[in-house]
């Protein structure tokens, strides 16, 4: 007697509508992974971007006033770099 089952080989009949739904899911599977995958970096670079801002603003706590030469221009340069990350 011939043992079925050994000859299974991991596949199944599927008619077309299956097919393409299977298809589709999968296609979108891809695009919203690619989506995550870019959402993620954008993420780390926003992070990596204002974490030595906040790490400087700690340094000294015990001093009141924060010596901030050219301010003005160097937080349009860091909003423009925040903008850059987002778009």
């Amino acid at each position: 007697m011939i043992d079925i089952e050994k000859f299974d080989f991991g596949f199944t009949a599927v008619d077309e509508s299956e097919l393409e739904a299977v298809q589709k899911t999968t296609t979108k599977l891809q695009t919203t992974s690619s989506k995550v995958e870019e959402t993620e970096d954008k993420l780390n670079k926003l992070y990596n971007a204002i974490l030595p801002l906040l790490s400087n603003l700690k340094m000294n706590p015990e001093k009141e006033y924060i010596l901030w030469p050219n301010r003005v221009e160097k937080v349009e340069e860091f909003e423009e770099l925040i903008s850059n990350i987002v778009k």
